[in-house]
């Protein structure tokens, strides 16, 4: 879709596409929507034209804005493989189609080849094609050519429907889903013991005495690692002042899989905790526990404070990045 829009830019010029898009909505998603009829249909065997059907209001909003018509612009556009037929039609030839789909598909295609080399995908035999894209024959045939020789390669039936029948399935019963993929390195932050020649010194704060390092990024789940149904990861802390009555909590992601402090280059605080640590006679040697429990579409991060029985909750979701 992007690259189409690409070629409209080139063809029509930036300032009629944003024009049109600002003014014209109804018009912007009529065009889309038959772009996206034509790009299911796009075979490499066919080698008929695809015709796409321009709104009137893009070809009226075009001549009033240029004072030239559609086809004039078309013409000097200059590309044997783009025509303007006289019923109104955008006409691509099959050649100007698949070069609108091979940037997307060439990174597909390294995308894959990317984890096919993690060690832990070593030995996998069958590669499922699934979502509406999986439905393109030009996606299709480039995976097969790429991979046929090393992979099964397994195109389900209705599969623009497959992503929809698993999120049914999945709401009728979670427990489907077994083991699910972090999307991200998930952490909390928190205070380490200042180490002169590890620590850089903008970090260190001082404490009751002792000098601490702050922003420290403490990773509980790391990006691509596998997370079970119901997974917990428990970890605790204790507080940096003896006379400490709440803490903040902070949680932290980030796609990177190794992070040093919550100050990294794309580091973001995903939600915090507040916890009530009201009982100080413990002085620094209180304990907090702190849990995440992954697995479901969110990850719930839950605080006590083992001295007074204090409880913090938080959800994070999962998924999304």
């Amino acid at each position: 879709d992007r690259e189409f829009e690409n070629l409209l830019v080139k063809m029509f010029g930036i300032d009629f596409v944003v024009s049109f898009k600002n003014t014209k909505p109804a018009g912007l998603v009529d065009l889309m929507i038959a772009f996206e009829a034509k790009k299911r249909t796009a075979n490499p065997a066919k080698a008929t034209p695809l015709n796409i059907s321009l709104p009137f209001s893009f070809i009226e909003h075009y001549q009033k804005l240029k004072g030239h018509t559609v086809e004039v612009a078309i013409r000097r556009f200059g590309n044997k493989d783009i025509r303007w037929s006289s019923q109104g039609m955008l006409r691509l030839s099959p050649a100007a189609m698949h070069a609108l789909f091979e940037p997307v598909i060439r990174d597909i295609i390294r995308h894959i080849a990317d984890l096919l080399r993690k060690p832990e995908l070593e030995g996998v035999k069958f590669l499922f094609l699934v979502g509406g894209f999986a439905e393109s024959p030009l996606l299709q045939n480039e995976i097969r050519r790429a991979f046929s020789n090393d992979l099964r390669i397994i195109i389900p039936q209705d599969v623009g429907l497959t992503i929809l029948k698993g999120a049914v399935m999945y709401g009728l019963d979670p427990t489907i889903v077994r083991v699910r993929r972090s999307a991200m390195t998930y952490g909390v932050g928190v205070l380490n013991r200042f180490v002169a020649s590890k620590h850089p010194v903008d970090k260190r704060t001082k404490k009751d005495g002792i000098e601490w390092c702050t922003d420290i990024f403490d990773s509980f789940v790391t990006v691509d690692q596998s997370i079970a149904l119901g997974e917990k990861v428990t970890r605790r802390y204790t507080p940096a002042k003896s006379y400490q009555t709440s803490t903040i909590i902070s949680v932290y992601g980030s796609e990177k899989e190794h992070v040093l402090y919550t100050t990294d280059p794309g580091v973001r605080k995903c939600g915090e905790l507040y916890l009530e640590m009201p009982d100080t006679t413990g002085g620094k040697a209180r304990e907090l526990e702190l849990t995440m429990m992954f697995g479901d579409t969110e990850i719930r991060v839950e605080a006590i404070d083992l001295t007074s029985g204090k409880i913090a909750k938080a959800s994070i979701d999962f998924l999304n990045k």
